[in-house]
């Protein structure tokens, strides 16, 4: 079992699969910006895009795709590429042209780019934390509501890997799954059975271990096992298949775990644990 195929790839072969702002801005605008709306029609403006920390730049499409559903003709230039790491107050890139479409989309491409950012920033800290090693790290289905495919972008971005996009990309078996199928060897004959995607199984004991590699799963969760189990589960298995631990796992224990000869470590704090990335958007009117 290999990890997904990233949404990158989505977003290169067609890019309003995964960049879709119409929902964000109708949670914004509702039946319109009253407040834009004594700004004179006219009027244009230019703006600037600032950090105001240390960032890794996540979310070009988004923000761009704010301001090009308000209006096509707002320019905007990036001075930083996507995926860039840059320090605090760095110019990110400048905007013209409606001074309305500016003020109205300012807080919804804000908030995109600074989510966005943020993921894409704890996954480099990840990633730069396993540099060097085979183990990779992957993220998990703890994403923000409505931003999956966004959020699993941004941890590629940073260098980290995609777990299954969703429920339809993969099975993966865990303890309620097992009990209602009676037991590991079935619950894997089923869902073999039934589909072609990846199996895997979470074990929560060097039981329950032993018991998936027989019924030969793609991959096995090791879930929450202490260092001195990794290192006994990585040698029981010999290969048999792909081992991803999971549960209680952060940078300060990451390469640890990885130095006990897992293929996998999935982190949900790539998408779960994020502080939004301090950006400043600064509008100056140039005609009215």
């Amino acid at each position: 079992m290999k990890e997904t195929a990233s949404p990158m790839y989505n977003l290169m072969m067609n890019p309003k699969k995964v960049v879709d702002v119409a929902a964000f801005l109708e949670e914004d605008i509702g039946t319109g910006d009253i407040t834009a709306a004594i700004i004179p029609e006219a009027a244009l403006a230019t703006a600037e895009v600032i950090t105001r920390e240390d960032m890794v730049l996540c979310g070009q499409l988004w923000f761009d795709e704010v301001f090009k559903t308000l209006d096509p003709d707002v320019s905007i230039n990036w001075l930083v590429a996507e995926g860039a790491s840059v320090n605090e107050g760095t110019l990110l890139c400048t905007l013209q042209g409606s001074a309305r479409a500016l003020l109205t989309g300012e807080r919804t491409a804000l908030n995109l780019l600074q989510t966005l950012s943020a993921t894409a920033t704890v996954s480099r800290q990840y990633a730069d934390a396993l540099a060097g090693s085979d183990c990779k790290v992957l993220d998990t289905r703890k994403t923000i509501p409505g931003l999956r495919d966004a959020q699993k972008y941004a941890v590629a971005c940073g260098g980290c890997y995609n777990h299954r996009i969703g429920l339809y990309d993969g099975v993966l078996i865990k303890e309620n799954h097992i009990i209602a199928a009676g037991s590991i060897a079935k619950a894997v004959q089923i869902a073999r059975a039934q589909t072609t995607v990846p199996v895997e199984v979470e074990v929560e004991s060097m039981q329950e271990l032993l018991e998936a590699i027989m019924a030969k799963p793609d991959r096995i969760m090791l879930d929450n096992f202490n260092l001195a189990d990794l290192k006994s589960a990585v040698k029981l298995n010999a290969g048999a298949a792909e081992l991803e631990a999971s549960g209680n796992i952060g940078l300060v224990n990451l390469r640890a775990v990885a130095q006990t000869g897992v293929d996998y470590i999935s982190i949900g704090a790539l998408t779960k644990h994020i502080n939004a990335i301090d950006l400043s958007m600064r509008i100056t009117l140039v005609h009215s």
